[in-house]
């Protein structure tokens, strides 16, 4: 029920200024033009092929001040555990040339409209790890429930689209890094809530790469054709669709 008679407090007017300077960044920021590795994973392929297209979300589905600032945070805690991971004695590079105005590593795919681009590679980690090298590091950051959900089950059973995601950058970044798909991936999780950490290492995984990449080539192809992929359900009940921002377009359409 609307309360009328409400007046913004002092926080609440700070917190609308800052939340809408965030939104109205965001929204003047070049959408991407190429189908992100970090993505292919999803469950659903015409959600993918939305988001690729730059189809119009669902009325409320654009992301709020809140949700960027929460992206913001991971990011600044990425950059935490990069700085707490060379302290402990790890050669970890973000960077080409790990130097700040250094590029990003990455990869590009299909004429560049699949792209890529990776959280680090490590060159040498402490003694006594015995760990492979080249090898690829990736790190997410992640609420107490879905962390501890990932050190239970480990990240390919836990967060498919984060092992798929993995397989597919071990795989196209072997041409630039020799020997990074032969070095099982060191994965990274953060806990928001507590700042626990847990690393596992992900043994490279062809068979994903090689679906993620055959999923990557079925988008461009349908999209150019002007064809949508199938849903991934049968029933807009169904958990992913409940939880799409284009559910709305998408079970509008007679297919």
């Amino acid at each position: 029920m609307l309360d009328f008679n409400h007046r913004p407090s002092f926080a609440e007017k700070v917190n609308a200024a800052v939340d809408a300077a965030l939104t109205t960044e965001n929204a003047i920021r070049a959408p991407r033009e190429y189908l992100g590795g970090s993505r292919l994973g999803h469950a659903c392929e015409r959600a993918l092929q939305f988001e690729f297209t730059h189809a119009p979300k669902d009325e409320g589905q654009e992301f709020s001040g809140q949700l960027l600032r929460i992206f913001a945070i991971g990011h600044s805690l990425e950059d935490l555990a990069v700085a707490w991971l060379r302290r402990a004695g790890f050669d970890l590079y973000t960077r080409k040339g790990n130097r700040p105005d250094g590029g990003q590593f990455g990869f590009s795919a299909a004429g560049g409209r699949v792209r890529g681009h990776v959280d680090g590679i490590i060159a040498a980690g402490p003694e006594g790890l015995g760990l492979a090298v080249p090898a690829l590091w990736e790190c997410k950051t992640m609420n107490a429930k879905n962390w501890r959900l990932c050190v239970k089950d480990g990240v390919t059973l836990a967060k498919p689209v984060y092992a798929a995601q993995i397989a597919l950058y071990q795989a196209y970044m072997e041409a630039s890094v020799p020997g990074i798909s032969a070095a099982p991936a060191m994965f990274t999780a953060i806990n928001k809530d507590t700042a626990e950490m847990h690393h596992e290492l992900v043994p490279f995984d062809a068979a994903l790469a090689q679906r993620m990449s055959d999923r990557a080539v079925r988008i461009l192809r349908a999209t150019d054709a002007g064809e949508l992929l199938p849903r991934i359900a049968t029933s807009r009940d169904f958990f992913e669709c409940r939880f799409c921002p284009w559910a709305e377009r998408c079970w509008r359409l007679a297919v």
